[in-house]
């Protein structure tokens, strides 16, 4: 199957079918709409490569607990344990997600993290759990706690 471009959402509507099947396959699948266009994905395929994108959270153990922030991003977490901070920072990305698509979309501040909200977005708490540990089971350059 080619990739699909489609040039009015009617003639897309018509072969909605198709347009899905083709991003299924991950394939190239347009809609224009006016004078702007659209790109139909897969969701599991942008959310593996947004994952690849994303910065990931840094992890610091402070006092008697850990603390979890995104460098450069108003989002941090802080836990008495190193899970009990991860269970905090998936509320922080659900509700910095939130506040993303109500109003801070449109703040200069905030517009380059598109991409963040999207993989907050289509991700469940588990696969959000997953890119915030990483592979290895720990946030992004973990301070060892005091000894």
């Amino acid at each position: 199957m080619p990739a699909v471009h489609y040039d009015s959402y009617t003639d897309a509507r018509a072969h909605f079918k198709d347009l899905l099947d083709a991003a299924e396959r991950g394939m190239v699948a347009t809609v224009r709409r006016d004078s702007g266009r659209a790109a139909v994905v897969d969701a599991e395929r942008l959310r593996h490569y947004l994952a690849l994108l994303c910065p990931r959270a840094e992890a610091v153990a402070e006092g008697d607990g850990w603390s979890l922030f995104f460098p450069g991003l108003p989002i941090a977490a802080d836990g008495a344990t190193l899970e009990a901070a991860i269970t905090e920072m998936l509320c922080a990305l659900r509700e910095y997600a939130e506040d993303w698509n109500d109003h801070l979309s449109t703040a200069p501040n905030h517009q380059g993290n598109w991409g963040l909200v999207q993989l907050v977005g289509i991700s469940d708490d588990a696969q959000l759990r997953t890119w915030l540990v990483g592979e290895d089971g720990s946030p992004a350059h973990p301070s060892p706690p005091d000894a």
